[in-house]
């Protein structure tokens, strides 16, 4: 049994709404630990003064923090029909608390994927500081991985929503699998433009607007082959394109 319209949009002006709230945050405070400007990591078995360590772990949290606002402000509207099938594979006293498990889940994996590219991103951003040079070498990677059949692959695996139990513990399992798992195809699928926009000494915020288009708009498409195929998947830009021109007629 399918849900009903009511509920499908009230799951979407959720998801969108909480989205929006986060991008306000991260516009007003302009977080400048995106970029990775003056950010230091622990080095493990260096002999530093301890005021010191605390200091690069402060600025590590701090990181760690603004990762954590990126990937909600940009993934969160990616998992709308995720949570519209957990929804209706769900009892109804627990839909909410599943679906708050699956995002929970699904976070959590990029939490743990952004431990490693703050770090990796830090010690490039050291040896160029201020230099563009970093972020032109993340732009040609990411083209390649854009068209190729790994990245593919992902995406669609990023599709495929097994069934929920019903019950008891397997429920809970189920769910926590099943926001790890799309949280793993979601980062096999984006860590590269992900990254992109922290390499940028400037305009990582307009790089982080145009990215979360490319990612929503690639996680609307159908899946497909997997193979080399020179596709921007542009998808959301133009839906929204389309709907602004309709709308401006009328």
């Amino acid at each position: 049994m399918g849900l009903s319209y009511r509920v499908r949009i009230a799951i979407t002006l959720v998801i969108i709404a909480i989205s929006l709230l986060v991008w306000i945050v991260l516009f007003t405070n302009n977080h400048h630990d995106l970029t990775m400007e003056h950010s230091q990591v622990i080095l493990c078995g260096l002999n530093v003064e301890e005021s010191e360590m605390s200091m690069n772990f402060g600025s590590f949290s701090s990181q760690m923090m603004a990762w954590c606002l990126m990937v909600i402000a940009m993934m969160l509207p990616k998992l709308i029909m995720p949570v519209r099938f957990i929804f209706m594979r769900s009892l109804k006293r627990v839909r909410v608390l599943f679906s708050l498990l699956f995002v929970l889940a699904y976070l959590a994996v990029w939490m743990f994927a952004g431990v490693f590219l703050i770090t990796a991103i830090t010690y490039i951003k050291q040896l160029s500081p201020m230099s563009f040079m970093p972020a032109l070498g993340a732009l040609i990677l990411v083209l390649a991985w854009q068209f190729s059949p790994i990245k593919q692959r992902f995406l669609n695996l990023g599709h495929e929503h097994r069934n929920l139990a019903a019950f008891g513990w397997p429920a809970v399992r189920d769910v926590l699998h099943f926001g790890v798992m799309h949280g793993i195809w979601c980062v096999g699928a984006g860590w590269l433009l992900m990254s992109f926009p922290m390499l940028l000494p400037q305009g990582h915020m307009l790089a982080m607007v145009i990215v979360a288009f490319i990612m929503i708009g690639e996680h609307l498409e159908h899946p497909r082959i997997p193979k080399w195929r020179l596709n921007f998947r542009l998808r959301l830009v133009k839906a929204v394109i389309t709907q602004t021109s309709i709308r401006l007629r009328h």
